[in-house]
């Protein structure tokens, strides 16, 4: 018998040893570069084909095109059933040419390097949808994560977590929670 449980233990030991850990996977944003000068305000060019996400607290998003207009802009609602289908659209001209690369990527007539190479310059382009996604202070973390899987499934190369909300937006956003 004792040789028995020396036999075990030393397996379980090896065991222990050579098996790998679970590495925690996590998420990678990156952030804009600081001003040189912090007192000066930057300029703004036009905001060509932006749209921000505002993540709320009962699994609603909403959502407005380009550029934040006081007294103009308009807040639009969807939820997360619909929101692949929305940004499917607004980024029409993005999926039709990653769609167009993945034929020829099945055809084999391009390699995998070269599909992610054009999939991110295509999705790099002025005229790709550009989303910044904003999150309420009680919204799910769960949702968060969603969105960004949806900014994958979608083809948006370009968008931006900002963890500010500005206070004319959460005027607009508190009177559309008022509808809920």
């Amino acid at each position: 018998m004792t040789p028995m449980v020396d036999l075990a233990f030393l397996l379980l030991t090896f065991f222990i040893l050579t098996t790998t850990m679970y590495k925690p996977s996590t998420l990678q944003l990156t952030f804009p570069v600081p001003p040189e000068n912090p007192n000066e305000k930057p300029k703004l060019d036009r905001v060509n084909n932006a749209l921000t996400l505002f993540l709320t607290k009962k699994d609603q998003i909403l959502y407005y095109k380009d550029a934040f207009k006081p007294g103009e802009t308009q807040l639009t609602r969807t939820d997360f059933s619909a929101v692949e289908k929305m940004l499917i659209e607004m980024n029409k001209p993005t999926v039709e040419r990653i769609n167009e690369l993945g034929k020829q990527l099945n055809e084999k007539k391009i390699e995998k390097a070269v599909y992610d190479s054009l999939k991110n310059e295509a999705q790099k382009r002025p005229e790709a949808l550009f989303v910044i996604i904003k999150p309420e202070k009680d919204a799910k973390y769960r949702n968060m994560i969603d969105i960004v899987d949806e900014m994958d499934i979608s083809g948006i190369g370009k968008f931006a977590v900002q963890d500010t909300i500005k206070p004319e937006e959460q005027v607009l956003i508190d009177q559309e929670k008022l509808k809920f």
